[in-house]
């Protein structure tokens, strides 16, 4: 069951992380997982115009994060544990990023959540994330 839809997803960014709540748009949720996308901006470059690894890393994070709060509520202190990240092609200069996020396993304790990063204009992923968080007990 939800507990969180997009509009929930995206009152608890700004309201919690009133930082970075701006770059992040909550476009998909359900039971299967949801869709996240990066508004990127300039801050997000690295020389040569493509989106920074630490730029897709944070999508990837911020989109597995939603995906459990999705479905365990607004439990802010869960975090990231481990997080493997495959940098598989060159995301078009410039363009949002998705991340399409599955979870994989929800526990009373631990959430593992894989993510697929796209490019605009680019028809294959462009990085492979999964990662795992810690729940605290309520």
């Amino acid at each position: 069951m939800l507990k969180m839809d997009a509009p929930a997803l995206t009152a608890f960014l700004a309201r919690e992380f009133p930082q970075v709540c701006d770059d992040f748009r909550v476009d998909r949720v359900d039971m299967q997982g949801v869709s996240v996308t990066l508004r990127v901006a300039d801050r997000h470059l690295r020389p040569g115009g493509t989106v920074s690894g630490p730029s897709m890393f944070a999508l990837a994070d911020v989109a597995v994060y939603l995906a459990i709060l999705s479905r365990v509520g607004p439990v802010a202190l869960a975090v990231t544990t481990n997080c493997s990240i495959d940098f598989m092609r060159k995301p078009a200069a410039g363009a949002d990023l998705r991340c399409d996020v599955r979870l994989l396993k929800l526990g009373r304790m631990l959430a593992v959540g894989d993510g697929l990063l796209w490019s605009e204009g680019v028809d294959q992923p462009v990085a492979r994330a999964s990662l795992t968080y810690s729940i605290p007990p309520v």
